[in-house]
């Protein structure tokens, strides 16, 4: 990651005198915020020791001996074991002191020194053992490939004085690896030194982006490595699916034991259910558990419906079956009466009859109600005018004459 606050010079970070309260995030890889750097520290108390930053995140503690004036993403020239070395400052005052203790790294005497402010002149010599890294690395893999020896080399690092290289490996068994160093040491003519480093420390040197997205957290902030077992995917009621539960190590994601101590908490509040509850209707057994809302799906051995009960509804069924009784179902103690099938249709028979006698009350009020309007249409039929009565023999057309013969 470069620097992102526009204080690069030739593409190296320079410093952008914030003392170590970097806004952009992009400074280096494993970011480090100086909350103590807006308090005014006395200047002849300040601690002396300093933390520095190397490729890929590799930090170390130097002594500024001489009290030079760093600034948060200086480069500087450090003490080595064989020559000098170029890093970055990352940290100073009285956060390195507590850094120290973390790590538990001893204030004596082998802490090494700082030399000097990095000129130009070394950091370009710089650049350039840094082209190195590359070719030295395949190059080596096809010797480890020559030699059969089961290592994994995951980095090189060049000394920035071009005396030393650090290999940096992984391997599950001890290597022997004493012939690999006779052939590096006289094919690149530098000092070899093999480091072994664990898988989740070589997933934090080459970085990579995770499933959830953002940068993978051992590249990014996390320093301590701390044991990850499966018994936190079960507690967090994940699916032990090995391929989910990796992360790009290979080993268990070290983001399982962030909320594990939240999951352990609300656990204490949840039944231990080691036998299925017993009902008349047969053994309920535990399907799944939602641990924040309280809530508990169980399930009948023939039937593929899970029933939700809350907490306390399981402790009382829990009570009931150590006291030798069973509860109706999961969500009642006792069963509904019901009334018998004879009662029943009795009960149908009376509200038909009901029925019936209001319908032909109504229609008998309909009835008596026209016939108080229309007293004369009891006599007429509906449908046809009433007309004189007509004797025999008459004409219709003419009732006055008689009726031809």
């Amino acid at each position: 990651m470069g620097c992102a606050c526009g204080s690069s010079k030739g593409g190296n970070v320079a410093g952008c005198n914030n003392n170590g309260a970097c806004g952009t995030g992009g400074c280096n890889k494993m970011n480090v915020f100086d909350w103590l750097s807006n308090m005014e520290m006395p200047v002849h108390d300040k601690f002396p020791v300093v933390e520095v930053r190397f490729k890929n995140g590799r930090k170390d503690f130097y002594r500024n001996s001489d009290k030079l004036s760093l600034i948060t993403g200086d480069a500087i020239v450090v003490e080595s074991a064989t020559g000098h070395h170029v890093g970055h400052v990352s940290l100073q005052g009285e956060l390195v002191r507590l850094q120290m203790q973390k790590k538990k790294v001893a204030n004596d005497e082998e802490i090494k020194k700082i030399y000097r402010l990095a000129t130009q002149k070394d950091l370009e010599k710089h650049e350039d053992v840094k082209k190195r890294d590359l070719p030295t690395l395949y190059r080596t893999r096809e010797i480890i490939r020559q030699l059969n020896l089961n290592m994994k080399l995951s980095d090189v690092e060049y000394q920035a004085d071009n005396t030393k290289a650090t290999f940096f490996y992984s391997a599950e068994d001890r290597v022997d690896f004493r012939e690999l160093i006779k052939i590096l040491a006289a094919e690149f003519k530098v000092r070899v030194e093999m480091r072994q480093i664990s898988l989740r420390q070589e997933a934090g040197r080459l970085g990579g982006i995770g499933v959830c997205g953002r940068e993978l957290c051992c590249s990014t902030w996390l320093s301590d490595f701390k044991n990850v077992a499966t018994s936190a995917a079960r507690y967090q009621n994940l699916s032990l699916n090995p391929s989910k539960l990796s992360g790009q190590c290979g080993r268990l994601k070290c983001c399982l034991n962030y909320e594990l101590e939240t999951y352990m908490e609300a656990l204490k509040h949840i039944p231990e259910i080691n036998a299925p509850l017993v009902t008349e209707q047969g053994e309920a057994r535990l399907q799944k558990t939602d641990i924040f809302r309280r809530i508990m799906w169980f399930g009948y051995k023939e039937e593929n419906t899970w029933y939700p009960l809350n907490i306390e509804r399981v402790n009382e069924i829990l009570e009931l079956n150590r006291a030798g009784r069973k509860p109706a179902t999961l969500q009642a103690n006792e069963t509904e009466t019901k009334a018998p099938i004879a009662q029943l249709n009795s009960d149908l028979e009376n509200l038909d009859k009901k029925f019936q006698n209001k319908s032909r009350k109504k229609k008998k009020n309909k009835n008596r109600n026209r016939d108080r309007k229309n007293p004369g249409a009891q006599n007429q039929q509906p449908g046809k005018q009433n007309r004189p009565p007509q004797g025999r023999g008459t004409n219709p057309r003419n009732p006055k004459g008689p009726t031809p013969q």
